[in-house]
């Protein structure tokens, strides 16, 4: 049953780590997927939450909306082709995972779904959330303190690192000083290491979120082993 398990775990997974370039990265999922089945199979109490983003899918249809019309579409518009990026993704995801996945890709997250398998996939759900957003969500819906934020980034900077040759890497920030540098608000395919709303919800209910580079799976096996690992602690 779905309560039994005593370690679930949170991870929000960047579509820029799925689909980086308009094409699909299946060497990341090939990765992704040895590494969820060997922590299953050293834990069979963990509880995996894989919340996935839309990545250069959702920009790729925002532009091409744009160019068709020869203006910018509407923010909902922005979002909803986001979110359905997720989905498409998201069902890739599951698909990989299908023996031991919820059957269904969680995407309403009003209900508080009694999730009994090893592995639960979800997607974005209305505008003006996140997938980071959802994450936190999740959080809050099984009471998780704690979730991951895999990018393709390996740590948070103090300022962004594209504009300020002197910016540096944060081990460990406060959800004060993060927010500072992140803001408030959300625009839909904005690229920020943790959304600034989705931050604004994790701060109000004291989750701690990590932040890692995606794509080095022995570093993320290194915080499951409780081992030091390179990434940044906000809490």
């Amino acid at each position: 049953m779905g309560s039994t398990y005593t370690e679930k775990v949170v991870i929000s997974v960047g579509g820029s780590l799925i689909v980086p370039n308009g094409g699909i990265d299946t060497n990341f999922l090939k990765n992704l997927n040895k590494f969820i089945r060997e922590q299953l199979a050293e834990n069979n109490n963990r509880q995996f939450f894989l919340i996935v983003g839309g990545g250069k899918v959702s920009r790729q249809y925002r532009d091409a909306g744009s160019e068709a019309i020869g203006r910018k579409i509407t923010r909902d518009d922005l979002d909803w082709l986001g979110i359905h990026a997720t989905k498409l993704n998201a069902h890739l995801v599951r698909t990989i995972f299908r023996d031991i996945a919820h059957p269904f890709v969680l995407k309403h997250y009003e209900i508080i779904r009694k999730v009994e398998e090893p592995v639960v996939v979800a997607s974005g759900w209305k505008p003006g959330w996140s997938t980071d957003y959802c994450a936190v969500m999740i959080c809050e819906d099984y009471g998780i303190k704690e979730m991951i934020n895999l990018s393709n980034i390996d740590q948070v900077y103090d300022k962004d690192p594209k504009e300020n040759k002197d910016a540096k890497p944060l081990d460990k920030i406060s959800w004060e000083d993060f927010r500072k540098i992140v803001g408030d608000e959300w625009i839909p395919g904005m690229n920020s290491p943790f959304d600034p709303v989705a931050a604004r919800k994790a701060h109000e209910l004291g989750i701690k979120v990590v932040v890692m580079n995606g794509d080095n799976f022995e570093n993320l096996g290194k915080y499951f082993k409780n081992e030091p690992f390179v990434g940044t602690t906000i809490e």
